[in-house]
């Protein structure tokens, strides 16, 4: 099934020799682990291992990777061409929409011989359905926990995979800068995300793996407020926050504003924010464990007492997304326990945000490289809260 019109690897995000060195390094993994053959569902890791990327992955698909021999990838029959544009991978097995996608899998995987194998699959994948993974159980045996095994590679970026970020983090930094342009007394929350989105798309963006995060008023709030017509009344708070993507390595930004008069509480809890974050940017060296931001910027909000207006993480692993998420934070977490050495080549997103629940949101983030020395946010925009005349 092959097409003249369509180039294989024409619309790769990363040459051949790229994605040969990745499935050689994770190959190494499998066996250490004493794994034959794993099965790769979930988009990002197959996006790693073999540049397939496509909005159709609701859809099944699996790469089956073995420690020796070829690999074979699953897809469906509309996605064999997306296939052949994003990969170098020459052959794969093409099921149709009528047939039973976990039987075709249990198939090649027999037809292969690698049905008598130690087989592995994700089983924390977000795109496991339990009947699906049953369904393979029964036919196939024991599967062995192939989770965070392809993660480990991915937790440490190349140096084109930073450059791909930093061009994210410049299509973001261009729709912040709209989106705080935006805000004045009368805007609607959807005036800022269309002025945030369409600017960041102007700039090169392509579609990210989570909606912008924009409320205003007492909306803002409520964490995880999303667009919903409100209105920037006088003495209003908003709230900003999105990611922009460049072949599907992602980077985000959050800033804040406020129309008109601003409270007391308000200004000691975005100051707050403001000092936290730099104390936990200043707790980012190669060596450190990645609890060690956390606890940083943790400190100075308890010593405000503030504990109650911040319970979460400080910060998450950011690169390649798709949705339901724009973060890589079921990879590696700023956050307390987790003693993982910070390395450089890592990137994370340290959104700081303070709430008074059902009130006003106030916050500040960079997305960052971890470098030799510390580390190197990526926006230029100035932290401070935006202050606008009401």
């Amino acid at each position: 099934m092959t097409s003249d019109a369509v180039q294989q690897g024409s619309e790769s995000a990363f040459p051949k020799q790229e994605y040969d060195g990745r499935v050689a390094r994770a190959r190494a993994l499998l066996a250490k682990a004493g794994i034959d053959v794993v099965v790769v569902t979930g988009p990002e890791n197959i996006f790693y291992l073999t540049g397939q990327q496509t909005p159709g992955y609701y859809t099944f698909q699996a790469l089956v990777l073995p420690v020796e021999g070829e690999p074979a990838f699953v897809v469906r029959q509309l996605e064999y061409f997306n296939f052949i544009a994003n990969t170098f991978i020459a052959n794969a097995q093409v099921y149709q929409d009528g047939d039973q996608p976990v039987n075709f899998l249990v198939n090649v995987i027999k037809d292969r011989g690698w049905a008598s194998k130690r087989i592995a699959i994700d089983k924390r994948g977000w795109f496991l359905p339990v009947a699906n993974y049953e369904a393979l159980q029964d036919k196939l045996g024991i599967l062995h926990d192939g989770a965070g095994i392809i993660e480990q590679l991915r937790i440490v970026k190349s140096a084109a995979e930073l450059e791909k970020i930093a061009t994210a983090a410049s299509y973001v930094e261009a729709g912040m800068r709209a989106g705080l342009g935006a805000v004045k007394c009368g805007a609607s929350e959807n005036d800022l995300v269309s002025a945030m989105v369409g600017t960041s798309i102007a700039a090169g963006s392509e579609y990210v793996g989570m909606e912008p995060l924009v409320s205003v008023g007492r909306r803002s709030g409520v964490p995880h407020g999303t667009w919903r017509r409100g209105r920037i009344g006088a003495n209003d708070p908003a709230f900003l926050e999105m990611a922009a993507s460049h072949d599907r390595y992602h980077a985000a930004l959050m800033r804040s504003a406020w129309i008109g008069a601003m409270p007391q509480r308000a200004i000691d809890m975005e100051k707050t924010c403001q000092d936290g974050l730099s104390a936990a940017l200043e707790a980012i060296k190669p060596g450190a464990p990645c609890e060690a931001p956390h606890l940083a910027c943790q400190r100075i909000i308890d010593r405000a007492g503030y504990t109650e207006n911040f319970k979460k993480r400080v910060g998450y692993s950011i690169g390649i997304a798709f949705a339901p998420d724009w973060g890589e934070g079921g990879v590696l977490s700023l956050y307390t326990g987790v003693t993982t050495e910070l390395r450089p080549g890592m990137t994370f997103h340290l959104p700081v945000a303070m709430r008074d629940f059902g009130q006003f949101t106030v916050g500040v983030s960079e997305t960052v490289i971890v470098t030799e020395t510390g580390c190197r946010p990526l926006s230029t925009i100035d932290r401070s809260i935006l202050r606008v005349a009401g």
